[in-house]
């Protein structure tokens, strides 16, 4: 790891809440993390409710003290260089609003300015971004007025607009219509492509993390579970759907199924089918075998969501209360 290029360092990093009054405990909501950024790329953190994402977020925005640990922006201490590191650093998040009562423009033109960009260049600037992210009609409506969509359109606009070196997102894509996030992705991209700037996003949208990010933390009870790329997570699920369309053969395809311990789903006229991707040949040379005829095949390979999905079950299981014995 080049230090030079290193945005971000995150060691150790640990916060914990008071006792809950259910359990007479304190609460563990991040619980010794350690991760590092690189300039340029795009960082995503995936994890179930209650996993530590948002928390994390917030102990890098400074809005939550860690309990212990260290964040280091740009080769300096955090804590130290909290004013001068947060002018290089951007936020956008779906659950988080500006003053209610001012303009888009008043807010974002605040904003600017005390972020340091010049007045003579803000006002372009803020145009452009309006634009980019489809609010320019809006901008004179006070803040409050604005759909949910259109509220998190205009802070990505303020979370790019200040020239940052990096931008922290959680769940930026939330509350958006499918053809807005698309765009979205795109402008985070070309954010990446053209400008360096290094990003650490939130996101329950699998198709999203696997299209924008390069690297991926997974969170699960506070603790970092997997590091990887999405690809590579996605593939350490090793189960694909196989849906096959049987006609004639569908009580011979169900048996089959049976038979073989294969989970299945029927959804006339297909049949899904659970299998190994590795086994995936053997399963229709099993099918050949035994003269199970079908029209049509498609398979899904393990996805990302799979992954994500895995991890949310096993987060349920690990969290069910235990039964008291009478």
């Amino acid at each position: 790891m080049d230090d030079k290029n290193t945005i971000l360092m995150v060691d150790n990093l640990t916060k914990i809440f008071p006792s809950r009054e259910s359990t007479g405990k304190p609460f563990v909501a991040v619980d010794h993390i350690s991760f590092a950024l690189e300039q340029g790329e795009v960082l995503g953190i995936l994890g179930p409710n209650g996993a530590g994402k948002t928390t994390t977020i917030q102990m890098l925005l400074s809005t939550l003290t860690p309990t212990s640990g260290a964040i280091t922006f740009f080769g300096k201490d955090f804590f130290t260089h909290r004013s001068e590191i947060l002018q290089s650093v951007g936020f956008a998040s779906t659950y988080v609003n500006l003053p209610a009562n001012l303009t888009v423009t008043e807010n974002l033109f605040i904003h600017g300015r005390l972020y340091g960009v010049e007045k003579k260049s803000l006002g372009k600037r803020i145009e452009k971004f309006l634009h980019t992210f489809d609010v320019w009609a809006v901008r004179n409506q006070e803040f409050s007025t604005l759909s949910a969509g259109q509220k998190t359109r205009v802070m990505l606009c303020k979370a790019f607009l200040t020239y940052p070196r990096i931008v922290l997102l959680d769940e930026p894509t939330a509350s958006l219509d499918p053809d807005i996030a698309v765009e979205v992705r795109r402008f985070i991209a070309l954010q990446q492509q053209e400008y360096k700037v290094s990003v650490l996003i939130t996101s329950h949208n699998m198709d999203e993390v696997t299209q924008v990010c390069d690297r991926v933390l997974v969170l699960q009870h506070g603790t970092i579970i997997a590091n990887d790329t999405p690809t590579a997570l996605a593939a350490s699920v090793s189960a694909a759907q196989v849906q096959l369309m049987p006609g004639d053969s569908l009580d011979a395809l169900v048996a089959y199924a049976q038979r073989n311990n294969l989970p299945y789903t029927v959804q006339l006229p297909w049949v899904s089918i659970t299998v190994d991707e590795h086994k995936i040949a053997h399963m229709l040379n099993g099918l050949a075998q035994a003269h199970i005829d079908y029209s049509s095949i498609a398979i899904e390979k393990p996805t990302l969501e799979a992954y994500f999905l895995n991890v949310a079950a096993q987060s349920r299981h690990h969290r069910q209360p235990e039964k008291r014995s009478s």
